[in-house]
């Protein structure tokens, strides 16, 4: 689990240098350990965030209040939980550490953790605070950040890109391939979503948003071309498809849709081997992580190849994984998330447990939850 850490951590710098709105190519070259010349450098003329400057504000305080909470939780916190600790937020970790019983708990409440995590950013380029991605991106206060703590200064902050929900919804909008059938795809998820209730499962187990996407560009009409639809294998098809096949062939009829000449196949060979490959290697419960090395791949690509498998209708038992690496009440907790949720959306669970949980943690949890309640 040490490489999935470290990748995780890694994920979230590139996060930070797309969200950062000081200078990108300084931000770069401090990543790897090297400084930027501002006056003399080449290359600032390139940089987005130079050629159209943020509006900055005074953080001398709030970088006293956060190099005192690195300090006092002992130097033992990556950036979230930072920053739950400063806005007075607890989860399992914050509790474990009783940082909820430090007197830097709650002291920044007054701002976001969207201002405190660019803060951060800004505060390890300047020197004061640095991560070592080896622990996984815990913090350290360095010695010039133990300085600036007995002496503060002028520490001039550069206000973060901020984004509407509206505008990044318009961007994905504006980037999907295709022409879907906007109105076949709301009678696909209202039938979705009476058919699972009526076999008492969230809509998502049934069929995912993309493979709706997919049918109502398709437009399948027997189950040979529904396992050609994105994400429907032949158990899916013939557990959860009769009922959309006949009403898209019914749609199809009333409102003469001229379908596709035919529909792509899916792809076979070395693909299929390689999926073959990891079934086999799950049924000996074999480590996850020797079954990714042994392909050369990372766990988070391991894990998507195991997304394909289990939403195209195929059961991976991954208990043996998964208790390495969730306890029971973790476990209980995610189950009954899913379980209640209308969607399976990894974002949507992130923002609802805030943190608590890695992303490949709830990708793993979601397929223990499709195998167990799908297939």
């Amino acid at each position: 689990m040490a490489e999935q850490e470290i990748g995780s951590a890694l994920l979230q710098e590139v996060v930070a240098y797309a969200e950062t709105s000081m200078s990108r190519r300084k931000f770069m070259l401090h990543y790897f350990g090297e400084e930027f010349d501002g006056v003399n450098g080449n290359g600032a003329d390139m940089d987005d965030n130079v050629q159209n400057p943020k509006e900055k504000q005074e953080a001398k305080d709030d970088v006293v209040k956060l190099i005192q909470t690195v300090k006092e939780t002992s130097e033992k916190f990556k950036s979230k939980e930072i920053v739950k600790t400063i806005t007075g937020n607890i989860n399992a970790l914050v509790s474990s550490h009783k940082a909820d019983e430090k007197s830097v708990f709650g002291i920044g409440a007054d701002k976001d953790k969207s201002y405190w995590m660019a803060l951060i950013r800004q505060v390890l380029v300047a020197g004061l605070l640095k991560k070592e991605i080896e622990q996984y991106g815990i913090l350290h206060v360095t010695e010039k950040g133990t300085s600036f703590l007995k002496k503060p200064e002028s520490f001039m902050m550069t206000k973060d890109h901020t984004y509407s929900e509206e505008k990044v919804n318009d961007i994905v909008s504006n980037t999907k391939a295709g022409v879907t059938d906007e109105k076949l795809l709301k009678q696909l998820k209202d039938l979705r979503k009476a058919q699972a209730n009526i076999l008492g499962v969230p809509p998502f187990v049934i069929f995912q948003d993309p493979s709706l996407d997919d049918m109502a560009m398709k437009y399948p009409i027997t189950r040979e071309e529904l396992t050609n639809i994105h994400g429907v294998g032949e158990g899916k098809a013939k557990k959860y498809g009769n009922p959309f096949i006949e009403f898209i062939a019914n749609y199809v009829e009333e409102h003469d849709i001229i379908r596709p000449d035919d529909l792509v196949v899916k792809s076979t060979g070395a693909n299929s081997g390689l999926k073959l490959y990891i079934i086999q290697n799950v049924d000996r419960k074999l480590p996850l992580t020797d079954i990714a090395s042994s392909k050369g791949l990372k766990i988070h690509e391991l894990i998507q190849e195991m997304e394909q498998i289990v939403y195209s209708g195929t059961k991976l038992n991954l208990s043996y994984w998964i208790n390495e690496v969730l306890d029971e009440d973790q476990q209980e907790e995610i189950h009954d998330y899913f379980l209640e949720a209308e969607t399976d959306d990894i974002d949507e669970a992130m923002e609802e447990f805030d943190g608590d949980y890695e992303d490949d943690e709830l990708r793993l949890y979601r397929l223990k939850f499709i195998s167990e309640v799908a297939n």
